[in-house]
């Protein structure tokens, strides 16, 4: 008879081998990139405003850090504010989606709408609107963002097994008690895929809108920033603001990540 804690300390340490492998990966992919790039730049002799090499695109983050830090920190304010926003109202939606197939059929194609339109035709006239202020940019997010999560949580809310919809029919269990106690567990995994994907588009979004709002605004972004920079052609700066938005990605990414895995676990791993 096996003890219990080797039948626990085996996936344990696979999957800590995983991890370890995972994360060797992606720095010797990183590696390869910059070391490619780097060559590039090399021999061909590229001169720094068209591309620079990545220990410029360094230098350049580190003498701009200050301006760096405090305009990431605006776009990830922005771009978090409006996933919480999207996750709330894209939620709401879905559920009312999932109580008439007519409304589904009526509604969803202007929610698919808004993913085709391209924000930047409609962020002017969210600026007119509604003016070079922060709620303009969250209002830009939101809208990039709320199609996956509507999509996905509709999605998840009509997928209620066969025999699951027999069970609460033949207990007579109303529509209230079947939406709270079966629709709304199946689609917390629906939920947090579309909130994954929509991290990412929230960091595009935010800066998209910045792009725009930051104009007449108090506040700077990265994408204020970034299109002053393009103005000078700094190229290194630019690069290194590049970088910085891929980060807050990642940051957006994994903080949806951590509170799925803490407050919804149980639900995760349903299958």
């Amino acid at each position: 008879m096996s003890h219990p804690t080797s039948r626990h300390s085996q996936p344990t340490r696979d999957s800590g081998r995983e991890m370890a492998w995972t994360v060797f990966a992606v720095i010797a992919v990183a590696a390869i990139g910059i070391a490619v790039w780097h060559l590039i730049v090399v021999l061909f002799d590229l001169p720094k405003l068209l591309l620079p090499t990545p220990w410029q695109v360094a230098e350049a983050g580190w003498q701009h850090r200050v301006v760096l830090l405090k305009s990431g920190g605006t776009t990830l304010w922005t771009a978090a504010v409006s996933l919480i926003v999207a996750v709330i109202v894209g939620s709401g939606v879905s559920v009312l989606f999932s109580q008439s197939r007519l409304l589904r059929r009526a509604l969803f194609p202007y929610v698919v709408f808004l993913q085709t339109v391209p924000i930047v035709a409609i962020a002017p006239l969210l600026v007119i609107w509604s003016g070079y202020e922060f709620r303009t940019a969250v209002i830009a997010t939101v809208i990039i963002c709320l199609f996956p999560i509507v999509n996905n949580v509709t999605t998840g809310l009509t997928s209620v097994r066969p025999e699951h919809e027999d069970l609460l029919r033949m207990y007579g269990a109303t529509r209230w008690q079947k939406l709270c106690r079966v629709q709304l567990p199946t689609a917390i995994p629906f939920l947090v895929l579309g909130a994954r994907v929509s991290s990412g588009l929230a960091v595009i979004g935010a800066i998209v809108a910045e792009f725009f709002v930051s104009n007449g605004a108090d506040y700077e972004g990265l994408g204020a920033v970034m299109t002053g920079w393009q103005a000078r052609t700094m190229t290194d700066a630019l690069m290194a603001a590049l970088a910085v938005s891929t980060l807050l990605g990642l940051i957006l990414f994994g903080g949806v990540n951590l509170l799925s895995r803490v407050f919804l676990k149980r639900y995760l791993l349903v299958k």
